[in-house]
């Protein structure tokens, strides 16, 4: 599968916010927004969408390999990927909020609140959260991985448990506003590049947290994963912690 360029990102989106949403309004579709762009970005002609597969439905079928446009919750794949995997390349694309800006949704009265930038920017790395619960299916030669990051909105309904209702509510969809990047991983050898460059020789998960500048809980995920696929190996530990280096590859 190739690569997804910016004029590809640009047409998809022009069709599906500059059409659809803009009649329909946000949210109002069955298939929200980030998923259905990215779909169109990777596959234009629509007769390769939703595509019945041993008893499945694939997001995108060639004729020579499946696109799943996967935007959370990789546990409700495994299914697919057992039946998938065996027959076809099988190419799991995950989008990642880059740089977000919030919009609050009134249920009742239906306003808006004024847009919010987040002070989190993603990267990544936050995609190791999710392909923990695909751990087993990782090494398969027919598996690739596209983690794209995008620019985007959120929209978000005031419905949760706190006094200003924010905390615990309902996502009610995000619409992609600029391609960034997009990190591919096609075989093993490609999770080197998760390994930073200023890493020490040996270095231990509260290392690896500190170089990459990530959170020591999602390094602990990372680096579980990269001695799991075999890019990185144990060599002892240092006090209660263990010790890792990179292996040859």
């Amino acid at each position: 599968m190739k690569a997804m360029t910016n004029e590809d990102f640009l047409k998809a989106r022009q069709k599906i916010v500059g059409n659809e949403r803009s009649r329909q309004g946000i949210g109002t579709l069955s298939e929200k927004t980030v998923h259905a762009v990215l779909k169109n970005a990777y596959a234009p002609d629509e007769d390769m969408h939703e595509i019945p597969i041993e008893n499945y439905v694939a997001d995108i079928y060639t004729g020579e390999e499946i696109i799943e446009i996967q935007t959370r919750q990789f546990n409700k794949m495994r299914n697919k990927l057992t039946a998938f995997l065996p027959l076809y390349p099988v190419t799991i694309v995950y989008p990642i909020p880059h740089k977000k800006w919030l919009i609050w949704i009134d249920e009742k009265t239906g306003e808006l609140s004024e847009k919010r930038k987040s002070p989190k920017t993603g990267n990544a790395y936050l995609a190791f959260i999710e392909l923990y619960k695909i751990k087993s299916f990782l090494k398969d030669r027919n598996l690739r991985l596209h983690f794209v990051l995008l620019d985007m909105e959120e929209y978000r309904l005031l419905n949760g448990w706190s006094k200003n209702k924010k905390k615990g509510s309902e996502r009610y969809d995000r619409i992609p506003i600029e391609f960034v990047e997009e990190v591919i991983i096609e075989r093993v050898e490609d999770y080197m590049r998760f390994i930073p460059y200023e890493l020490e020789e040996k270095f231990t998960v509260k290392d690896f947290a500190k170089v990459a500048k990530i959170p020591e809980k999602l390094a602990q995920t990372v680096v579980h994963i990269l001695h799991y696929v075999g890019v990185i190996e144990r060599i002892g530990k240092l006090g209660r912690s263990y010790l890792y280096a990179v292996k040859e590859m």
